[in-house]
């Protein structure tokens, strides 16, 4: 018997070698959600839309987005999207189109709101459109009316995650500023749920700032206008709070402050923490305020992190959110479909591991939605639509949660209720805690679940109130047409023992039934109004 040779560790190394990032999700490229075609379809058109929504906002601009998807030839489209945002300068265009993580959104420290923060989408839509193709897409920007727009023909070396520039030019634009990009992919385009159509109908409804065309593979063309003018607050960039740090987040911020002491340290690097903040966890971990913080070592590292995690600190700041605000959201869901009642509600700001974050709900009742089934879902993360894996996210959890029957609706169990009505569910965060790279789920964090069933309950008993008010017009209603039906034989019977006319009679009758109906719903109107003060409740009118 042959005796096989043993390999020597330094046969081993020869095989070994780093990978850039780009060659990691070019074969690894379900974590960012193309994994099939019909979802990679929609993530191209999602991760360009984020793009320009932010480029939009962060110059104050109102968007103005086209969206198309052209049909090329059987599973192969081209998708465009263009905005009027403030344009890119020509050295930034390869890099932020062609090189992966590559962004000013990613916060190791603190941070703020904001659709992305990995800096991974538009150059994964890039990255997917070369994979499947071959072609590159090609980027068309200009930053002012006076100069001409920069046309880029990008690639990724997926070896070195660097932008290959195949070809560059200038050209006239009838856009005094604005980005284009044009991406060939295979594809492959639905009209159901998770589609194109209707990821741009939930965008319209959380963007009410933003107008949008939209432009399907038939030629229709789909006008979502704004709702408002108004552009939505910006938010502020935040520093990290105490109790949001791990350690080996900890031992980096001490590695690279400019502080001298350990004390400035706290009160310049953390939100929250002043002079008396900082003595408590100074004097919780049992540590020299006038310590470098450089020459801090991993057991005091640990100390300080329980220092900080054992001292009663203020909440962080909040002002790095950007809610949609009740009454937009509550307008703008009236806008997209046409209902019999709708409420909206933002919760107070909250936090979970240290990380501010803000719930917002709003509900819609009758009106087009379908009376029989399940009830429409819809779920966002800083005005982004999750359009997958909602069996696996916290708002999922927190609606199967509440017990609905309670408000109006049917339900069986924990399950989703059923009825005529949409729910919709807004998280606003720094750091929204994904369940993975692509951005479909949130986190089951405690806190998080809390939040959204205390705004869901409060729409909920809005939605009662309209709901009962409803049944009891009905049944009023019920009673008066009863009543119609035997009005005739009764207006013959008191017409023989009164002698007068049964004409005249009937009436009569006919008169009273209707003043009684009128006083009911006179009635629930005024209590619908001292309702409607204390909770917000609304009834469109027809």
């Amino acid at each position: 018997m042959t005796k096989e040779k043993k390999v020597r560790a330094e046969d081993l190394a020869k095989g070994q070698r780093a990978i850039s990032v780009a060659e990691f999700f070019e074969k690894n490229r379900h974590l960012l959600g193309f994994d099939n075609p019909t979802r990679a379809l929609l993530t191209t058109v999602k991760e360009a839309v984020d793009n320009s929504l932010d480029a939009c906002e962060e110059a104050k601009i109102l968007p103005e987005i086209f969206v198309q998807v052209k049909e090329i030839k059987k599973d192969r489209y081209k998708i465009i999207v263009t905005d009027n945002g403030p344009g890119i300068v020509k050295k930034q265009i390869g890099p932020i189109f062609g090189k992966l993580l590559y962004g000013s959104k990613f916060q190791v420290f603190g941070g703020k709101q904001g659709r992305g923060q990995q800096g991974i989408g538009i150059s994964a839509a890039v990255l997917y459109s070369q994979l499947t193709t071959g072609k590159p897409a090609k980027v068309t920007s200009k930053t002012s009316k006076k100069k001409q727009a920069n046309v880029f023909d990008i690639k990724i070396s997926t070896k070195t995650n660097e932008p290959e520039i195949i070809s560059s030019s200038t050209t006239e634009w009838n856009k005094d500023h604005g980005t284009k990009i044009e991406l060939e992919l295979e594809a492959r385009y639905v009209e159901k749920r998770a589609s194109v159509l209707e990821y741009m109908k939930e965008t319209a409804v959380v963007n009410p700032h933003a107008s949008f065309v939209y432009i399907d593979p038939e030629g229709q063309k789909l006008k979502f206008p704004r709702v408002t003018d108004k552009l939505p607050k910006e938010a502020k960039k935040i520093k990290p709070h105490p109790y949001g740090v791990e350690l080996g987040i900890l031992q980096r911020m001490l590695k690279e402050t400019k502080a001298r002491s350990l004390k400035s340290f706290l009160r310049t690097e953390f939100d929250k923490v002043g002079s008396g903040t900082a003595d408590e966890i100074l004097k919780n971990a049992k540590l020299d305020g006038k310590i470098l913080p450089r020459l801090i070592t991993l057991e005091q590292a640990n100390f300080l992190l329980r220092g900080m995690q054992g001292t009663k600190i203020m909440s962080p700041s909040t002002d790095c959110l950007s809610p949609i605000k009740a009454e937009i959201l509550q307008k703008s869901l009236e806008s997209e479909y046409d209902l019999d009642f709708a409420y909206a509600i933002t919760r107070s700001p909250s936090v979970y591991r240290g990380n501010p974050f803000q719930i917002e709900v709003a509900i819609g009742y009758g009106g087009e939605l379908p009376k029989e089934g399940t009830i429409s879902l819809i779920r966002f993360a800083n005005k982004v639509p999750l359009l997958y894996q909602q069996g696996a996210c916290a708002i999922t959890k927190a609606v199967t949660s509440v017990g609905w029957k309670s408000y109006g609706l049917s339900q069986s169990g924990r399950n989703m209720p059923q009825g005529p009505a949409i729910i919709l569910v807004h998280m606003a965060s720094v750091w929204a805690p994904f369940t993975s790279e692509s951005k479909e789920a949130i986190a089951h964090y405690p806190q998080i679940i809390k939040e959204i069933k205390l705004a869901l309950q409060e729409a909920g008993r809005a939605l009662k109130l309209f709901v009962g008010k409803r049944k009891k017009a009905q049944l009023a209603k019920k009673k008066q047409e009863m009543f119609k039906n035997y009005a005739g034989e009764l207006s013959i019977s008191l017409a023989e023992l009164t002698s007068k006319k049964k004409e005249a009679l009937l009436k009569t009758i006919l008169k009273v039934a209707k003043e009684k109906y009128d006083a009911v719903q006179i009635e629930e109107e005024k209590k619908t109004k001292i309702k409607k003060r204390k909770t917000g409740a609304f009834r469109r009118e027809k």
